[in-house]
């Protein structure tokens, strides 16, 4: 384990949404420290927001710990996790008509209802009450809802009812409940990454949950850094095999897809993704979409738009917004799973 691997190997596909694996980042959440000429791999990892994460940063000296990280992290749940009672959104899914906003939920509710208009309603952080009625929420079950419980969680749910005054979030009903967890992750990871370059660190890699922001190259050997995108696999125990393998220079890679978190329905596997237009799992050809874009929160966000779109109107709407690329793995007409993708996601 001390010896650091001269490629970085990641793969997507592990994770509680979708993983990606840093083969020369499986190490405690101890700083671990390689010393190179003038310059020393720096490496920290550990638990947060139900998730792994991994942080590799090059540098003379060791200028980051693993406390300040926690603290952030802490500060990150304190805003935007639905599993805490005391978090800000939590306040604000229990309210009457909204709350203040800290900077954090400002700048991801912005960003997301931003997104709900670009993506003509199929990206929309209202709908944990379909979400809860599916089974997918804080408290997990498997029982397929009623038509009844269906519409009833409609009625509680669309961004049209949610407004930004100020720095006031404010709804229309005390029923409508958020949840930001499609776009919070790479969110965190340009926090995570803005606060590395803040200390004048122009080489790292930071990953939570599989979302990945990075910048500059390995040090002293200046190597691009690589990488790998895992074929998808129902199977959680099965060693993951790569698609395809990127290099990167900078900026943020995710992915979004419906075969690892599910749950069982009869004979079905019914997607944790929702469509909020229909107020049911997700359901078309793609598995999963993998997209790379300048921060972690367009990211982030933009493959869940992506997902929700299908192959078609997917790449429609990628005309629209050229600064994005995207890989696409989708199972045709004859039941074949293909891959396909824009045209520079690869350069």
């Amino acid at each position: 384990m001390n010896k650091i691997l001269d490629q970085i190997s990641i793969s997507i596909g592990r994770a509680t949404q979708i993983l990606l694996i840093l083969s020369f980042l499986l190490m405690p959440a101890s700083c671990r420290i390689r010393q190179v000429q003038t310059y020393s791999a720096f490496q920290l990892g550990g638990f947060a927001q139900g998730t792994n994460y991994q942080i590799s940063y090059y540098a003379k000296n060791p200028m980051v710990s693993s406390k300040t990280i926690e603290q952030i992290f802490m500060e990150l749940d304190s805003s935007l996790s639905i599993y805490k009672p005391y978090s800000l959104i939590s306040q604000f899914n229990t309210s009457e008509n909204g709350l203040e906003m800290d900077e954090h939920l400002y700048q991801v509710v912005k960003r997301s209802l931003k997104l709900w208009k670009e993506s003509e309603g199929v990206f929309d952080i209202s709908i944990l009450p379909l979400i809860e009625v599916w089974g997918f929420g804080v408290k997990r079950h498997n029982i397929h809802p009623s038509e009844a419980q269906i519409n009833q969680a409609r009625t509680c749910s669309g961004s049209d009812k949610l407004h930004i005054q100020g720095r006031r979030l404010v709804k229309d009903i005390p029923c409508l409940k958020i949840d930001v967890n499609g776009i919070a992750q790479g969110y965190s990871v340009d926090v995570i990454a803005d606060y590395l370059e803040s200390l004048g660190i122009q080489n790292y890699l930071v990953e939570i949950g599989g979302e990945i922001r990075l910048k500059g190259r390995k040090q002293p050997g200046n190597q691009i850094m690589r990488i790998g995108i895992e074929q998808p696999a129902h199977d959680s125990d099965q060693e993951p095999l790569y698609q395809k393998i990127i290099e990167m220079k900078g900026g943020a890679i995710t992915t979004s897809g419906n075969y690892r978190k599910y749950i069982q329905n009869g004979s079905r596997l019914l997607s944790h993704l929702m469509n909020p237009l229909s107020g049911r799992p997700l359901e078309n050809e793609i598995i999963s979409v993998t997209v790379r874009s300048k921060d972690g929160i367009s990211a982030d966000g933009y493959d869940n738009v992506l997902m929700a779109k299908g192959i078609n109107d997917a790449f429609l709407f990628l005309k629209r917004h050229k600064k994005l690329e995207a890989y696409f793995i989708y199972k045709a007409e004859n039941g074949v799973v293909r891959d396909t993708s824009t045209k520079y996601f690869f350069e």
